[in-house]
């Protein structure tokens, strides 16, 4: 059996393990790319770690530490007030609004990570209070995200059109970002339907947030994937209430109450999320590094008010993202990414290669990097793309740019793990599995839909 094969398999065997029983996959996948690298591929330990996603740690670290000290001063429920009043009480009409600010952010050069964690908070901040599906508002806001992800001056837009301009083959900016943005807007319509958006539409909140509520904590993973019991003490139990003048979304922290937090400290913090905002989108900073250092600014301010904020940093979550990451670096590096990519694209009927690329692009997406996907596998195609048998290459490029993004719903990828990382009144084990499940639906149906819909058609 080849290295490549090995590592496959023992990917799957993660699945299987972190299924059947109560252990954080992230601590498996680490073990995994260890004994894998070492014993499989020859590498050393820094070689292994090589593969750790610093840069998503330090995004998800520093996004829930921020977003926790704005829930516990109040800011994020002052924010979803401010929300029902710009919509005059019209509930239903949040969900899209998130998915259209996502959409614009991207399309207009924001890396969509970057709009998934400005805009995720918020958004399931407003589902924790009117019982609204936050596996519902999180979807809408990552395939917002995606949506507008391929605008000729969006960071994916201007990467797939150099690659596919190098590669020589035929290029429609406007083909690709109209396919997105329709698979996107259609997906996002049918699960605003399923999960609840009829009966959103006849709900209606006052100003003042009078809508009875469902008041419930995100208690942290069950058994032996549990952190510690920091983030545990810093909820209470789930009850109903109708209370309208409650200004918290989720019970604060012994010493982080809400009734404590002054308003002008509150505009500092929304301030300090606008700063963030501007910061990331506009001069390209670094989202982790920046919003670490909003929270700190801001716990300076109000340490004690704060103190119990790091508790609520999602760790389990965390481990479980970078130690797949981690073991998906270490495929990469073994060139097993590569291997299944040249070993679809050597098939002699250009139509079923096309359709097994669109397949490999939205697997290996759902654990590592999109614009990697599409700059490997894009150039693979350029045989199949030519030729009097050839494939639509417009149709296949837009195929491509689907499958290899929509699929970022996964948990494993960088906006799925930004949604369960700040998913608020659920038990963080199911909102993972329904994740993880609707991420493998897409991962499968989405393929064959865009193959048929862009390269068939």
């Amino acid at each position: 059996m080849s290295s490549h094969w090995i590592s496959i398999y023992a990917l799957a065997g993660m699945f299987v393990l972190a299924t059947a029983l109560p252990i954080n996959m992230g601590v498996i996948a680490f073990v995994g790319a260890f004994l894998v690298g070492t014993l499989v591929a020859g590498m050393n330990a820094k070689e292994i770690m090589g593969g750790f996603p610093a840069d998503l740690f330090l995004t998800l670290v520093g996004i829930t530490y921020l977003f926790a000290l704005a829930q516990n001063n109040g800011t994020i429920d002052w924010l979803v007030k401010l929300a029902v009043r710009a919509v005059r009480g019209r509930i239903a009409a949040i969900p899209w609004i998130m998915f259209f600010i996502a959409a614009l952010l991207t399309s207009v050069g924001a890396v969509s990570p970057a709009a998934v964690a400005i805009i995720a908070p918020i958004a399931l901040g407003f589902a924790a209070r009117y019982g609204i599906s936050p596996l519902m508002m999180g979807l809408m806001v990552v395939h917002g995200a995606q949506g507008g992800g391929f605008s000729p001056i969006s960071i994916y837009g201007g990467i797939t059109n150099k690659i596919v301009a190098k590669a020589g083959l035929p290029l429609n900016e406007m083909a690709t970002m109209l396919a997105s943005l329709g698979f996107n807007l259609a997906v996002a319509a049918l699960l605003f339907f399923l999960f609840g958006g009829m009966k959103l539409m006849r709900q209606k909140a006052d100003a003042g947030g009078a809508l009875p509520v469902v008041r419930r904590v995100a208690h942290g993973q069950g058994g032996a994937q549990v952190y510690g019991d920091a983030e545990g003490e810093s909820f209470g139990e789930e009850r109903r209430t109708a209370a309208p003048d409650a200004d918290s979304l989720m019970d604060p922290a012994p010493g982080a109450g809400t009734e404590t937090a002054a308003h002008w400290y509150r505009v500092v913090t929304v301030l300090g999320l606008l700063a963030l905002a501007v910061l990331t989108l506009f001069f390209k900073q670094d989202i982790g590094f920046v919003s670490i250092t909003i929270g700190l600014l801001l716990t300076l301010m109000a340490p004690n008010l704060q103190k119990r904020a790091l508790g609520q940093v999602s760790w389990p979550e965390i481990m479980l993202i970078v130690g797949v990451s981690t073991f998906v670096g270490v495929m990469d590096k073994m060139g097993t990414i590569s291997f299944v990519g040249h070993s679809v694209a050597g098939l002699t009927s250009p139509l079923m290669a096309a359709l097994l690329l669109c397949f490999v692009g939205a697997v290996v997406s759902a654990f590592a990097s999109s614009t990697a996907v599409l700059g490997s596998l894009i150039p693979l195609a350029v045989p199949f793309l030519q030729g009097d048998a050839s494939v639509g290459a417009v149709g296949f490029i837009a195929a491509m740019a689907v499958s290899s993004t929509v699929v970022d719903v996964s948990p494993f990828s960088t906006n799925g793990a930004l949604v369960l990382a700040n998913a608020k009144g659920v038990d963080r084990d199911v909102f993972f599995r329904q994740l993880m499940v609707y991420g493998a639906i897409v991962t499968v149906v989405a393929p064959v839909l865009v193959w048929l819909l862009f390269v068939v058609l």
